[in-house]
């Protein structure tokens, strides 16, 4: 791709994983946006199993989903062309426009990604079709010298689409100075000529304390200082793109006892966890996510299982960590039990895997809480959908199914939702079990609040979730602007003279 060919854009890379890049993409998609430009997002390679689904049918990474909705655009598959999904320690799935392509190990990814860069830049081109502007997301660490033979994530996709970067360090995690410094030390010097500025993100307190730090950085690496971002609260009423959040305190709301009380279980290859931010959203509402070796708690109002990249596996998980027993006991003293997606198909008699669709090829029991079963297939289920609930005074529900495999049985003449007219889902006869395959169905609204008043009459509070998400765009919007030089990014984004190979 030659430099006049790929439309005006700029690369954010940081110093480490969890950094803030995506949510800085989208702040600045929305900030651009709102300056009239038509702004896309990009991110060559994205790897987690927090996924949405485009118009066409497609799987993309969440965080690009949520980008093109800052941008005020239509997610589109080209937006995250590679999606890596884990299933073991060891491979994922691969998921290439939007289409999954198999499996792959992670030894055999490094060694066959490359071939993947001309979809990629495919993709990038597409985006930038008729858009003043790509912003560009890098993952994990432009440190990583020992994966830049071969990539196509951070500097091996800068060099081939020609674009300038610019690198974000996190000051709260301590030692930023040295993070950003350390990063020019530690490239080739060809990728670090590629970095034309960096930011500061994370800081609390008055960020002109740091201005002797910026000046530090800028002199030491040559590099233009963009700015300091604050600690940003509205982040947290963003969709979650990474598990990493998960491990923190502020992933589980509600220290005391609120009028309810949601207990998750933290399973080993959880998926599409963002599920719950509205539950977490809710201020009536104290949602514990319980990682592996503690117990499910006895007083939880109700468990909810989450979606899972390996069901199977995550069957084993429950039952080596004793979760199997604490459900159990919390059904048979009347609580209340939601599984979402993979969480479902846990809940029902047996999964069978003839095919080895999502592991090996087998069967195994489920924890038999509805009276369903269900058998994985080869083809994945990927679309948009909406409906109603009858059960919960017929409240609309919207989102996506992303699965594999087809459940049926008795419980499921009682599904829990009708999507564009047909039954999804199922429910116990005394309806204190149930599951449906639709992602998304806690940011419905009316479903949220009539579930939750179900559990504990008044709790919903009448949050409206995803117009709280678009305000929160706009606040962090407003921050970046305030706290960044926009014009000198825009100025990076089109300084002359970038070529593939430098």
């Amino acid at each position: 791709m030659s430099r006049s060919a790929r439309p005006r854009a700029l690369m954010l890379q940081g110093t480490g994983s969890d950094v803030g890049k995506s949510v800085l993409v989208a702040g600045l998609a929305r900030a651009y946006a709102r300056r009239g430009l038509m702004v896309a997002p990009f991110k060559p390679q994205n790897m987690s199993n927090n996924a949405a689904v485009t118009a066409e049918g497609g799987e993309i990474g969440r965080a690009q989903a949520l980008q093109a909705r800052a941008a005020g655009i239509a997610p589109s598959v080209h937006m995250n062309p590679v999606l890596l999904k884990p299933e073991s320690d060891r491979g994922s799935q691969v998921v290439i426009q939007g289409r999954a392509q198999g499996r792959i190990e992670a030894g055999a990814w490094r060694s066959r990604r490359a071939r993947f860069l001309p979809a990629i830049l495919d993709s990038f081109a597409t985006v930038g079709a008729g858009r003043d502007l790509v912003l560009v997301e890098g993952a994990g660490s432009a440190a990583e010298v020992n994966l830049r033979a071969g990539d196509v994530a951070n500097m091996g996709f800068a060099e081939a689409a020609g674009l300038p970067v610019v690198l974000a360090g996190d000051i709260d995690r301590g030692g930023v100075i040295a993070a950003l410094v350390g990063t020019q030390a530690v490239l080739a010097p060809g990728d670090a000529r590629r970095i034309r500025g960096f930011l500061v993100n994370k800081f609390r307190g008055d960020p002109a304390l740091f201005a002797d730090g910026m000046r530090f950085v800028a002199a030491r690496t040559g590099w233009r200082p963009v700015g300091v971002v604050p600690w940003l609260p509205a982040t947290a009423r963003l969709p979650a793109e990474d598990a990493v959040r998960l491990e923190r305190p502020e992933a589980s709301k509600g220290g005391g006892r609120a009028p309810v009380s949601v207990a998750v279980p933290m399973l080993s290859r959880i998926a599409n966890f963002d599920d719950l931010d509205p539950l977490l959203a809710e201020p009536a509402v104290s949602v514990t996510f319980v990682p592996p070796g503690r117990p499910l708690p006895r007083d939880a109002d109700a468990i909810v299982l989450p979606g899972t990249k390996s069901t199977r596996g995550d069957l084993a998980m429950l039952r080596d960590q004793g979760w199997d027993i604490d459900i159990l006991a919390h059904r048979r003293a009347g609580g209340r039990v939601l599984g979402l997606c993979g969480g479902l198909q846990l809940l029902g008699r047996r999964v069978d895997d003839p095919q080895g669709s999502d592991g090996a090829p087998g069967s195994s029991p489920g924890l038999g809480l509805l009276d369903i079963a269900t058998v994985m297939a080869a083809e994945k289920v990927v679309r948009e959908a909406q409906g109603i609930a009858p059960d919960y005074g017929g409240a609309a529900v919207r989102g996506y199914e992303i699965h594999m495999g087809a459940t049926d049985g008795p419980d499921a003449a009682r599904p829990l939702v009708l999507l564009d007219g047909r039954p999804d889902g199922a429910r116990s006869a005394d309806g204190r079990v149930e599951g449906s395959y639709l992602h998304g169905l806690f940011g419905s609204d009316s479903f949220r609040a009539a579930w939750l008043d179900s559990l504990r009459a008044g709790t919903a509070s009448g949050l409206a979730f995803e117009a709280g998400v678009d305000a929160a765009l706009d606040e962090i919007a407003a921050a970046l602007e305030a706290h960044l030089d926009l014009d000198g990014l825009l100025a990076l984004a089109e300084e002359p003279g970038w070529s593939p190979r430098p």
